[in-house]
């Protein structure tokens, strides 16, 4: 699995975790909403696992970047908010940073 594939479901299964609980405390959803939140957020943490990473931190650091972009795609998608310009170029940045964090070249670990 490739490390990309991994970071888009995480990014995937974190916001839905979190939106369930959006759900439920902001719109009014039922508790009930929490079961598959709560599994997401488990999914999320164990695909994070998965990234051919030295350091959980760095794996964490990179992970941001997608989770920004992959929050606008949220806000898009779910919510009917088209992103704007910033936005958009945000998101570049910070996916340009993840890759920098995740892929720039470091001295092997002696």
């Amino acid at each position: 699995m490739t490390t990309a594939l991994v970071y888009v479901g995480a990014a995937i299964a974190e916001i839905a975790g979190c939106f369930s609980f959006w759900a439920w405390l902001r719109l009014g959803q039922p508790v009930w909403w929490l079961v598959p939140g709560i599994a997401c957020l488990i999914a999320f943490a164990w695909l994070l696992t998965l990234v051919d990473s030295a350091h959980a931190g760095r794996a964490y650091a990179a992970y941001g970047g997608i989770y920004i972009a992959a929050s606008l795609l949220w806000l898009w998608a779910m919510e009917g908010a088209r992103p704007d310009r910033w936005d958009l170029i945000g998101a570049a940045v910070c996916i340009l940073g993840a890759a920098l964090i995740l892929h720039g070249p470091r001295p092997l670990p002696s």
